[in-house]
């Protein structure tokens, strides 16, 4: 009887972490944002962000949607009623291969963007050595933009 008190225990964690790794993972799959205008939005994430629109089933025309990468998804979704303010720790973050290239981009673009503390075309180092910068979308949704290692 003793052996089952001290083995049961180890039994029951040997069991429930097979248990757990059966479940599948959850993996990203997209999220969304919320504008007032799905025009603006479509063509800011398009013609700056550079994001490519893939086919969404609603064909409501309330609804973009850009591929991500890696099955990946941003769903652009009209309807908001008044641009709100957001706060730019809430952010979407993208990767380039060249910080300087996109700025260049930005700048023909007539976008602005800097870094966290809100100095214009200044870049943001992180301590990772991760440079970065920040812009905001015609409605105001704070996108990071850095050149993280691919």
């Amino acid at each position: 009887m003793k052996r089952i008190a001290i083995y049961l225990p180890l039994l029951l964690i040997v069991f429930i972490s097979k248990i757990a790794r059966a479940q599948p993972k959850p993996h990203f799959n997209h999220t969304t944002i919320y504008v007032t205008d799905l025009a603006r939005a479509t063509a800011f994430y398009h013609t700056v962000m550079l994001l490519d629109t893939i086919p969404e089933p609603f064909h409501d025309h309330r609804h973009t949607w850009f591929n991500l990468g890696n099955h990946g998804e941003l769903h652009v979704v009209s309807g908001a009623k008044t641009d709100i303010p957001h706060d730019i720790n809430i952010h979407l973050a993208f990767s380039v291969s060249s910080i300087p290239d996109f700025m260049k981009h930005l700048d023909k673009m007539e976008v602005r963007y800097g870094n966290w503390a809100g100095d214009q075309k200044v870049v943001q180092p992180r301590p990772d050595k991760v440079s970065q910068i920040y812009l905001q979308d015609p409605d105001g949704f704070w996108i990071e933009v850095n050149n993280d290692r691919f």
